[in-house]
């Protein structure tokens, strides 16, 4: 039985009772008085009064009950209904809408919650990475303040790494600011038609030495053969590429490899994969991967160095792009990171 049907009831229940009342106390006061046909009158008094008191409360409930709904669904979706001034005056559609507001709600405080979580997290993580460089470049400065400066043995050496620490807080200063820029929208994507094969290949060149250390080989299948001309911003598509490569050969293993492979997606898009056969990723990690600063490694060290941006700047710029990023990976066996991206008409 609906509201609105049990609201009808008790009214009608309620004008009995108060008619049924009218009409005693009416009848004992007119029993003094010679009426005609006391029963009749007494009926229809009766009836008059039932008829009376149910419309009078019908309206009377109606007008407050409206009055009360709509008070209470202006209070609760004034926000909602600033686009739409439709404001409903039905306790049923009022409870369906409460539910959703109810859920919506649940959902926006889920979301909040995670990105406190993350907040928290970032402000961490940035707060680690800032602190390593600081503390080592201050702790050899006032070495060298306290003294150490006069030792020509020592002096050199621990300016230069103070200098490294300056450029690793430099490097995440820049990354952040590009990151920030990007999340903005301020990408400013310069778009150009250029070959991405010779754009990968002078990324390897770039990237050799880095390679070397590890004895890891760097392999395009694609050396040989014909250019593939995209439509895309070149400097951060390199900056991807390098980014990606720098990545497998960070997280790559002695004597490894990180092979770049370009395949047709469809007619007018490609996708770029990124291969290696380094430590991998447990599955835990992979949805988290292109988060700032998030460590695989769960102990804090980063003596690989870098920004720890690397991830978050590739993603974004391919974001950018209205491109997709994917990556896979499986532990002790290696990682696939891959994306799209246009070809030139």
């Amino acid at each position: 039985m609906s509201r609105k049907n049990r609201i009808r009831i008790e009214i009608f229940i309620f004008s009995i009772f108060i008619s049924s009342i009218l009409s005693i106390t009416s009848s004992l006061f007119l029993k003094d008085y010679d009426l005609p046909k006391p029963v009749i009158f007494s009926l229809v008094f009766s009836l008059l009064s039932f008829v009376i008191i149910y419309l009078f409360l019908s309206l009377f409930v109606k007008y407050f009950y409206n009055k009360r709904i709509k008070e209470i669904s202006d209070q609760l979706f004034s926000q909602e209904n600033s686009t739409n001034s439709t404001v409903t005056t039905n306790m049923d559609d009022l409870i369906d809408q409460i539910k959703k507001f109810d859920d919506k709600r649940k959902i926006e405080l889920i979301e909040m919650r995670e990105q406190e979580t993350f907040r928290r997290e970032f402000i961490g993580n940035l707060a680690h990475e800032l602190k390593t460089p600081l503390f080592t470049s201050q702790s050899y400065i006032l070495t060298l303040l306290n003294g150490a400066l006069d030792d020509k043995s020592i002096n050199k050496k621990y300016l230069k790494i103070a200098e490294k620490s300056i450029e690793r807080l430099n490097l995440i200063v820049k990354d952040l600011d590009f990151i920030t820029k990007l999340e903005t929208g301020d990408n400013n994507l310069k778009k150009s038609n250029f070959d991405i094969v010779e754009l990968i290949n002078n990324s390897i060149e770039m990237l050799e030495i880095s390679a070397n250390k590890k004895n890891i080989k760097l392999i395009i299948d694609h050396e040989y053969n014909p250019p593939i001309n995209v439509y895309a911003d070149k400097e951060k598509i390199e900056q991807v590429i390098i980014n990606l490569i720098e990545n497998s050969i960070k997280y790559g293993k002695e004597n490894g490899t990180t092979e770049i492979v370009l395949q047709d997606l469809v007619e007018n898009k490609i996708i770029v994969r990124v291969t290696d056969n380094g430590i991998g990723v447990k599955e835990n990690h992979l949805d988290r991967l292109f988060e700032r600063f998030y460590r695989v490694d769960q102990s804090g060290s980063r003596s690989s160095g870098g920004s720890g941006l690397g991830l978050a700047i590739v993603k974004h710029i391919v974001d950018a792009h209205d491109e997709k990023i994917y990556v896979e990976s499986d532990f002790g066996i290696g990682s696939e990171f891959s994306f799209t991206i246009d070809k030139s008409n």
